[in-house]
């Protein structure tokens, strides 16, 4: 529950001018500087004091005041395949309910208790609005987080890394590392040590074999 807003927020909104008249509308434009951690923190997010642009429609109903807009703001991270800073840009859309604490009282039935753990859960669920003021700042939250990438690329066919030696492919598209199959490499070994081992017999066997020949002779 929001308590003791204050207005100089600048992601605290003014609803007195609504009136508190279904059907009323306000349409408001605000750019702020981004709040701490605003994203997917290690990640990628909007850098704090980075410019926030803020459209928003105030629309006033029974209950409270629904609030549709988008947050537009540039962010930054790090592509996952090939660990190099990125930078975008984000439109993130959201729209939320803020509830006056006598709606019940202003036009509809109160709900029928419901069992503790679930009136518990939808109260804390709800926003509301604290003498005519709301708090955008946990819609705005919610709203970057969930239009951010989880896996964030500098481009969508980025090759990422290599394997081997950890070089940017991007950089050198014909890199390459010759592979050696060590079961092969092994093989090859012992494929070299028979050979040298066939040809010593016949430089050495060709001797003897011309000695006797010699002494048939004689």
């Amino acid at each position: 529950m929001n308590t003791h807003l204050d207005h100089r927020n600048p992601l605290v909104f003014d609803t007195h001018e609504l009136g508190r008249r279904p059907g009323a509308l306000q349409r408001l434009t605000r750019t702020i500087d981004a709040p701490r951690d605003l994203g997917i923190q290690g990640v990628i997010g909007v850098p704090e004091g980075t410019p926030v642009e803020l459209g928003l429609r105030l629309e006033s109903v029974m209950d409270g005041v629904l609030v549709t807009g988008t947050a537009r703001a540039r962010v930054e991270g790090e592509c996952v395949r090939c660990l190099e800073p990125l930078e975008q840009s984000l439109a993130a859309d959201f729209q939320e309910m803020f509830s006056y604490h006598d709606a019940d009282d202003r036009g509809r039935a109160k709900a029928e208790p419901a069992d503790d753990a679930g009136e518990s859960t939808d109260s804390e669920d709800m926003l509301f609005i604290e003498d005519g003021l709301f708090d955008l700042e946990p819609v705005l939250r919610d709203a970057v987080v969930l239009a951010l990438p989880m896996q964030p690329v500098c481009q969508d066919d980025c090759p990422g890394l290599c394997s081997q030696c950890g070089a940017r492919l991007a950089d050198d598209p014909d890199h390459h590392h010759d592979a050696v199959d060590i079961r092969w490499a092994a093989l090859q070994g012992l494929a070299g040590s028979s050979g040298d081992g066939e040809k010593d017999e016949l430089s050495g066997g060709a001797l003897p074999s011309a000695h006797v020949d010699e002494k048939q002779e004689k």
